[in-house]
């Protein structure tokens, strides 16, 4: 198993410490550093910027939202980081969600597995560098009866293949996310549930006859170091409460859904109940310290090295962090702890 990092949004107040992150990350041996992009900092600017200052660490998208971008600009956009970080770039996409589609991009959140489905393939066939010629339900390239003509990428990605990662939740997405990409952009993972998960990205494998070998299973994973594991797990309690209570609404929360697979359907509607009233304090304190600590990596570096053989034990390839601290210095600890951690479970890759 790897490590790397999850710098999440940009733009919130704490850019310069992001990049200092990023910069320990490479100097640690991190093997990626991922960002992501909701309806404020755009993923791709970040991780030209990242790039730019890190040497061997990898830069990834996670995610680049598919509302936001057609394939083919993504396409473009994957082969042009690509070549600017010397062939350090892994290209995640996501459908996002409904809120996001709809009420800032525009576009309808209709039939998002197909509209995965034909992405990627458009995606795909652009990276190739094959002529783009493509009639699917969601694409149509070149628009018939216009004076469209099918274009090939003009330019050459260092790589001759940039890998692939979806964001998924629910089953069916798991299943396409085996079938179609190179890996897995988990959240809320936890090891003792992680089978059900796999079991629908195998299935998927199946489909195109291969298995997870090969498979990068990419969970993002808060870590707290510390003695005492119930004051670790606080922070991250309103980190699950935002996204179990307040992602998406009341009738469409795929993080609250994913609750309640995982056997906590009365207390996710309670977080959910508690954060829509906007009491947050409350729903974070909702929030079971179970499904906090099953998802999370808290306490003393010796606690974490036994979580993170539990981890790997499940399937995970590459644990991507998100360090909380009260300063900056305890995030950057937690860095070196996680390394050191690593190394003393012995499932370091």
């Amino acid at each position: 198993m790897k490590l790397a990092l999850n710098l999440g949004y940009w733009g919130m107040g704490n850019d310069a410490d992001n990049l200092t992150l990023a910069r320990e990350a490479d100097r640690l041996g991190y093997s990626v550093v991922w960002a992501a992009e909701a309806y404020g900092s755009d993923v791709v600017t970040v991780l030209s910027w990242v790039a730019a200052q890190t040497e061997r660490i990898d830069v990834g998208s996670g995610i680049m939202q598919i509302p936001a971008r057609t394939p083919t600009m993504t396409a473009m956009t994957a082969a042009t980081l690509d070549t600017l970080s010397g062939g350090r770039f892994r290209l995640g996409i996501g459908v996002s969600g409904p809120q996001v589609s709809e009420g800032w991009h525009g576009v309808r959140f209709a039939k998002p597995l197909a509209r995965t489905r034909e992405y990627v393939d458009i995606v795909k066939m652009a990276l190739d560098r094959k002529r783009v010629v493509y009639d699917g339900a969601t694409y149509t390239l070149p628009l018939p009866d216009g004076p469209g003509k099918p274009l090939h990428l003009m330019v050459h990605p260092i790589r001759e293949h940039i890998p692939i990662y979806l964001a998924s939740v629910g089953p069916k997405n798991l299943e396409l996310t085996g079938e179609i990409a190179d890996g897995w952009l988990a959240v809320f993972f936890a090891p003792k549930f992680a089978a059900e998960q796999l079991a629908h990205l195998e299935a998927g494998r199946a489909k195109v006859g291969k298995t997870l070998d090969g498979f990068d299973v990419v969970p993002t994973v808060p870590i707290v170091v510390g003695d005492d594991v119930d004051a670790c797990a606080a922070p991250v309690r309103h980190y699950a409460a935002l996204y179990v209570g307040g992602m998406g609404s009341r009738e469409q929360n795929f993080y609250n859904a994913l609750a309640v697979r995982m056997g906590y359907a009365d207390e996710a509607a309670a977080v959910q109940e508690k954060y829509l009233a906007k009491d947050y304090d409350g729903a974070a304190a909702t929030v079971p310290a179970e499904f906090v600590d099953s998802t999370s990596l808290l306490g003393p570096k010796e606690r974490i090295a036994e979580r993170m053989a539990e981890f790997a034990a499940a399937g995970v390839t590459t644990l991507s962090l998100t360090p909380f601290g009260a300063t900056m210095d305890e995030r950057l600890a937690s860095l070196t702890t996680a390394q050191e951690a690593l190394q003393q479970s012995g499932v370091a890759s």
